[in-house]
Protein backbone atom coordinates (compact mmCIF):
# COMPACT_ATOMS: atom_id res chain seq x y z
CA UNK A 1 0.00 0.00 0.00
CA UNK A 2 2.93 2.08 0.67
CA UNK A 3 4.64 1.99 -3.11
CA UNK A 4 0.87 3.15 -3.90
CA UNK A 5 0.62 5.76 -2.56
CA UNK A 6 3.83 7.14 -3.62
CA UNK A 7 3.42 5.92 -7.21
CA UNK A 8 0.19 7.94 -6.62
CA UNK A 9 2.18 10.99 -5.27
CA UNK A 10 4.64 11.10 -7.94
CA UNK A 11 2.31 11.12 -10.55
CA UNK A 12 0.36 13.59 -9.08
CA UNK A 13 3.46 16.14 -8.89
CA UNK A 14 4.37 15.16 -12.48
CA UNK A 15 1.13 16.17 -13.37
CA UNK A 16 1.01 19.32 -11.42
CA UNK A 17 4.46 20.24 -12.63
CA UNK A 18 3.53 19.31 -16.19
CA UNK A 19 1.48 22.24 -16.07
CA UNK A 20 4.26 24.17 -16.63
CA UNK A 21 5.25 23.04 -19.93
CA UNK A 22 7.22 25.58 -22.29
CA UNK A 23 4.23 27.36 -24.33
CA UNK A 24 1.91 27.36 -21.68
CA UNK A 25 0.10 30.53 -20.27
CA UNK A 26 1.37 29.71 -16.63
CA UNK A 27 4.89 29.16 -17.77
CA UNK A 28 4.90 32.74 -19.76
CA UNK A 29 3.56 34.20 -17.05
CA UNK A 30 6.61 33.01 -14.84
CA UNK A 31 9.32 33.31 -17.77
CA UNK A 32 8.58 37.41 -16.85
CA UNK A 33 8.46 37.35 -13.34
CA UNK A 34 12.07 38.20 -12.87
CA UNK A 35 15.48 36.01 -12.66
CA UNK A 36 15.35 33.45 -10.16
CA UNK A 37 11.95 32.27 -11.75
CA UNK A 38 13.65 32.10 -15.30
CA UNK A 39 16.24 29.97 -13.62
CA UNK A 40 13.99 27.75 -11.67
CA UNK A 41 11.71 27.42 -15.06
CA UNK A 42 14.42 27.03 -17.60
CA UNK A 43 15.70 24.20 -15.29
CA UNK A 44 12.41 22.37 -15.12
CA UNK A 45 12.03 22.69 -19.04
CA UNK A 46 15.56 20.96 -19.29
CA UNK A 47 14.90 18.34 -16.85
CA UNK A 48 11.45 17.85 -19.21
CA UNK A 49 12.88 18.19 -22.53
CA UNK A 50 13.10 13.98 -23.34
CA UNK A 51 9.49 13.91 -22.78
CA UNK A 52 8.81 17.23 -24.33
CA UNK A 53 10.46 15.94 -27.62
CA UNK A 54 8.70 12.50 -27.47
CA UNK A 55 5.71 14.62 -27.81
CA UNK A 56 6.41 17.11 -30.72
CA UNK A 57 7.65 14.21 -32.78
CA UNK A 58 4.09 12.62 -31.67
CA UNK A 59 2.52 16.33 -32.75
CA UNK A 60 4.60 16.09 -35.95
CA UNK A 61 3.76 13.23 -37.69
CA UNK A 62 -0.32 12.96 -35.94
CA UNK A 63 -1.18 16.35 -35.87
CA UNK A 64 -3.90 17.34 -34.05
CA UNK A 65 -3.64 14.37 -31.62
CA UNK A 66 -2.76 15.84 -28.48
CA UNK A 67 -4.86 18.92 -26.88
CA UNK A 68 -1.90 21.42 -27.02
CA UNK A 69 0.59 22.37 -28.89
CA UNK A 70 4.20 21.14 -27.43
CA UNK A 71 7.25 23.29 -27.22
CA UNK A 72 10.84 22.33 -26.29
CA UNK A 73 12.29 25.74 -25.33
CA UNK A 74 9.98 28.65 -23.65
CA UNK A 75 9.72 31.35 -26.55
CA UNK A 76 9.57 34.62 -23.96
CA UNK A 77 12.08 32.93 -21.72
CA UNK A 78 14.94 34.98 -23.57
CA UNK A 79 16.95 35.77 -20.59
CA UNK A 80 20.50 34.14 -19.75
CA UNK A 81 19.06 32.83 -16.53
CA UNK A 82 16.74 30.94 -18.24
CA UNK A 83 19.21 29.28 -20.47
CA UNK A 84 21.58 28.39 -17.74
CA UNK A 85 18.72 26.63 -15.97
CA UNK A 86 17.49 25.06 -19.18
CA UNK A 87 20.99 24.04 -19.91
CA UNK A 88 21.83 22.66 -16.18
CA UNK A 89 18.25 20.75 -16.17
CA UNK A 90 19.02 18.95 -19.79
CA UNK A 91 22.32 18.08 -18.26
CA UNK A 92 21.89 17.64 -14.86
CA UNK A 93 18.33 16.84 -14.37
CA UNK A 94 17.75 13.45 -15.67
CA UNK A 95 20.85 12.20 -13.84
CA UNK A 96 18.96 13.19 -10.82
CA UNK A 97 15.82 11.38 -11.34
CA UNK A 98 17.41 7.92 -12.29
CA UNK A 99 20.29 8.32 -10.23
CA UNK A 100 20.20 4.85 -7.67
CA UNK A 101 19.38 5.69 -4.33
CA UNK A 102 21.23 3.18 -2.65
CA UNK A 103 24.66 3.93 -1.04
CA UNK A 104 27.84 1.59 -1.47
CA UNK A 105 28.58 -0.06 1.45
CA UNK A 106 32.01 1.60 3.04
Amino acid sequence: MGNAVRIAGAVGLCLALGACVAGGVESQHAAASGDIAQLVLGFWHGVIAPVTLIVEIINRFAPHALPWQPHLYEKTGTGVAYDVGFYVGLAGGPSLLWRSRRRPAL
